[in-house]
């Protein structure tokens, strides 16, 4: 599972099995995003957890890590021993708004911030499985 974490909503993406391809699936309120994994974990099984990183060009941690951090330190008690790590996400609105294009969504859906959220989510998650297999 990877998840664009922002000060409101999460995108959340998975993997998978064979852990090939990540899919969009869907954004959860950042105030509700732990107890949803927790649930998610109890249905459906999880290996792992990659939250996207903000970091500005030079790869230092961006304003928005403080808002993230406490957020991944009670998801990864709450879920433990399923491993939580980061991951980059620089670029990753951008490329999702360029997907959502090139797919052909109307000018109309592509305002939908929840759907870049999760679509976001989905290509930090084929990042991570493409580099870190």
């Amino acid at each position: 599972m990877a998840i664009d974490m922002g000060r409101r909503r999460c995108g959340i993406a998975v993997t998978d099995p064979l852990r090939i391809v990540a899919n969009p699936l869907t954004t959860v309120a950042t105030a509700e995003l732990c107890e949803w994994v927790q649930r998610y974990i109890a249905s459906e099984g999880l290996d792992g957890v990659v939250v996207g990183r903000p970091t500005d060009m030079q790869g230092r941690p961006s304003d928005s890590t403080r808002y993230i951090e406490p957020v991944v330190g009670r998801l990864r008690k709450l879920i433990a021993p399923v491993p939580v790590t980061y991951a980059d996400e620089r670029f990753t609105t951008v490329l999702a708004r360029r997907a959502m294009i090139d797919g052909g969504m109307k000018a109309s859906d592509r305002r939908a911030k929840r759907d870049i959220d999760a679509i976001s989510a989905s290509i930090i998650l084929n990042d991570y499985i493409t580099f870190n297999q």
